[in-house]
């Protein structure tokens, strides 16, 4: 075992504060890094807070992480020290269930263990994320970063980046494709970059005009403020409709929007369930679909098509101190468009 810093959440209602803990022993095929940087992750608010239930405390969050190789096993052929990498957001799976067998070990059968608030395959060692200054990990689950992109503003796509990637490679964007994302926050921009290299026609669905000059200047074709008459105007538009937002909306207004055969993908989580008309998707023949995330090898093909495309995330970079300020604006929707954490800070 060796001792870690970083920041945790002790309980559901406490700030983040510094935190020493122990990492696990490094096994023959485990890589130890070095981590550089660390994105904040809506996601690490709701868990931290306790908002979806089941969390384990203390939580050390993170799980956009960027960093240095510094230690191989003796059974490592992957890395070796000095690369840099990456880890998102599991560390470890059953590797045997169909879906894993796949290549997608976010859906494992049996347990994904989180990189954070989560358990080891061995149901009892708890998982810590990237708030911290590194991590050891299996190499099956760590994953190469392309030497030209920069590691902080490459830290996001270990989440955002495989979010997006993920459906619109799943549902085809490309030329001829009509693509609209919904909403323009931390995954909305990163979709904007990945659909445009895609050579998808990209537009922009908001509540406001805010962030049109933004959008334009991260690849959009249109930028669209819903309303009763956009909706009616563009009736059957779109191949792919991809919805990054959480707030509670009508998706039978934007099914409407769909061509026929086309596609609306959730991955943002409103608090409510909602209802979905049966002739929103008998019209047409559309579907609704959800994505979570992806597998380790659509991961490495995403970050490689980022190194490819020269794509990273627009971040605000904080010192570790800075993170519970940060939560807050992430709240306000006051970041353009990833905080990133420098663990230098530490």
């Amino acid at each position: 075992m060796s001792i870690a810093r970083g920041f945790a959440a002790l309980n559901a209602k406490a700030q983040l504060a510094p935190f020493s803990f122990e990492r696990r022993e490094m096994g023959d095929r485990d890589v130890g890094i070095d981590i550089k940087y660390c994105g904040i992750c809506h996601s690490d608010i709701h868990q931290a807070r306790d908002e979806w239930g089941g969390s384990i405390f203390p939580m050390v969050p993170g799980h956009e992480i960027a960093g240095i190789v510094t230690a191989v096993g003796r059974k490592v052929t992957k890395y070796k020290p000095g690369d840099k990498v990456g880890v998102g957001c599991y560390v470890d799976s059953c590797r045997m269930c169909p879906e894993c067998s796949q290549g997608m070990e976010q859906y494992c059968s049996n347990m994904t263990s989180w990189t954070y608030n989560g358990r080891e395959q061995d149901l009892v060692t708890p998982t810590y994320g990237g708030y911290s200054e590194n991590i050891v990990v299996d190499e099956h689950f760590v994953l190469r970063l392309p030497d030209n992109l920069p590691l902080d503003g490459a830290a996001p796509l270990l989440c955002a980046g495989i979010t997006l990637y993920s459906p619109l490679r799943r549902f085809h964007a490309g030329p001829g494709r009509r693509v609209a994302i919904i909403g323009l926050g931390g995954l909305g921009h990163i979709g904007i970059k990945i659909a445009h290299a895609m050579g998808a026609e990209v537009s922009v669905i908001s509540h406001s005009t805010r962030k049109q000059d933004d959008a334009r200047r991260l690849g959009a074709d249109e930028f669209i403020v819903s309303s009763r008459d956009t909706f009616s105007k563009l009736s059957r538009h779109f191949d792919l409709i991809i919805n990054t937002v959480s707030v509670d909306l009508d998706w039978n207004d934007f099914l409407r929007m769909l061509r026929v055969g086309g596609t609306m993908v959730i991955l943002g989580a409103p608090t409510k369930p909602v209802p979905i008309g049966a002739f929103s998707l008998i019209s047409g023949g559309k579907c609704l679909a959800g994505s979570g995330m992806g597998g380790i090898p659509e991961t490495q093909e995403m970050l490689d098509f980022c190194g490819k495309h020269n794509i990273v995330s627009d971040i605000e970079k904080i010192p570790i101190q800075q993170v519970n300020e940060a939560y807050e604006r992430v709240l306000k929707s006051d970041v353009r468009y990833r905080f990133v954490i420098d663990l230098a800070s530490l």
